[in-house]
């Protein structure tokens, strides 16, 4: 058995208030307070302090998934920038990997594939932190981070006390998990997986990408081909952070695609995406439902628009406000249950706005 410990350097995070320089979307007014976490301890000591005294907090990881509102936070903001993978790697076992919360998704994933360790690299190129991933249950062409997540270590902000999770407990599901539907309760320190060793990636299971990389749903082909091809395909829907492009300048899928009963689903339109999921439900598609309710890409304002490239991304186009995103995220939605009767449920968290 091999143990691998990689330490990498502490991030340079910003330390200015303003939350738009923290998030993807970038928007947001100040915070209150805002500190930076580098080691658990900090994070730790600055979460519970404020939980003693009342004081609100937003624990932050990347800020892809974040629509702040222009009033900004009334309490203290922590960004996690706590860092560190350390690996038990046999050739029976696989890799058994604890990665801390505030290393960058992404990364990982490249270490993973570099490594030959199988299961993520179909969820290369999503923003954010390791930290995140479970709570969201983040996934994209097939798969989920649930897969391969063995334990997620947190801080009970009820309990005052490290509670550590199984991935049985987790309550995972589509785009949730138990982290998510007690929204501030846990503060995830760190995150466990488990990856079988080798350079072939785990079955494909998503016609866009088996097509891009020229093979069949259900083929494994070497995952380094896997992680090129979801990067490319990203990049092409501005799914891929990009400073100079301002269809990256969104939070990815601001909606969930919905699930519906046998019922509802029999009302869509015959042509209509139709997948099965637990249950017994039926998944459909927010983009199709997007775009058959007369929303093009780059619907929107010359400040906040639909992605070019994409109509699930909410963009900034350069000088958009927090209340220019919701006013778009509410049109499309009303516009969706007007047209479908179905009420498109947001993916991106909302903090200080609603819908």
């Amino acid at each position: 058995m091999d143990r691998l410990s990689v330490a990498t350097p502490a991030p340079e995070v910003a330390r200015s208030s303003r939350l738009a320089d923290h998030t993807t979307l970038r928007v947001g007014g100040p915070a209150r307070r805002f500190e930076v976490a580098t080691t658990e301890r900090d994070l730790i000591e600055v979460v519970a302090d404020c939980d003693a005294r009342g004081e609100p907090v937003l624990v932050l990881g990347g800020g892809s998934n974040l629509l702040v509102a222009d009033e900004g936070f009334p309490g203290t903001v922590v960004r996690v920038a706590t860092t560190g993978l350390d690996a038990d790697v046999s050739t029976c076992g696989g890799a058994a990997v604890r990665v801390a919360a505030g290393e960058t998704w992404d990364d990982v994933v490249a270490h993973a594939v570099a490594q030959e360790w199988s299961g993520v690299e179909m969820l290369s190129g999503i923003p954010g932190s390791v930290g995140a991933t479970p709570i969201q249950n983040v996934g994209a062409y097939g798969s989920d981070v649930s897969r391969t997540v063995t334990s997620v270590r947190t801080w009970d902000r009820v309990a005052g006390a490290q509670r550590t999770f199984a991935a049985a407990d987790c309550g995972f599901g589509y785009r949730t998990s138990r982290f998510k539907r007690e929204p501030g309760r846990y503060v995830v320190l760190e995150v466990g997986f488990q990856f079988p060793l080798g350079s072939l990636g785990q079955p494909i299971a998503y016609p866009e990408l088996a097509a891009h990389l020229g093979t069949d749903v259900g083929r494994r082909v070497p995952a380094a081909d896997v992680r090129a091809a979801v990067l490319a395909i990203r990049r092409a829907k501005g799914m891929v952070l990009d400073d100079a492009d301002h269809d990256t300048w969104s939070a990815g899928s601001f909606f969930t695609n919905p699930v519906l009963t046998p019922e509802e689903a029999e009302r869509l339109p015959v042509e209509a995406p139709r997948f099965s999921a637990e249950g017994g439900t039926v998944k459909t598609s927010a983009a199709w439902l997007i775009q058959h309710a007369g929303f093009a890409k780059g619907h929107g304002t010359a400040r906040a628009a639909l992605s070019t490239k994409h109509v699930l991304a909410l963009t900034n186009r350069g000088d958009a406000t927090a209340a220019d995103l919701v006013a778009l995220a509410r049109e499309v939605r009303d516009g969706v249950e007007a047209r479908f009767g179905i009420r498109l449920v947001p993916e991106v968290n909302l903090v200080g706005a609603s819908l």
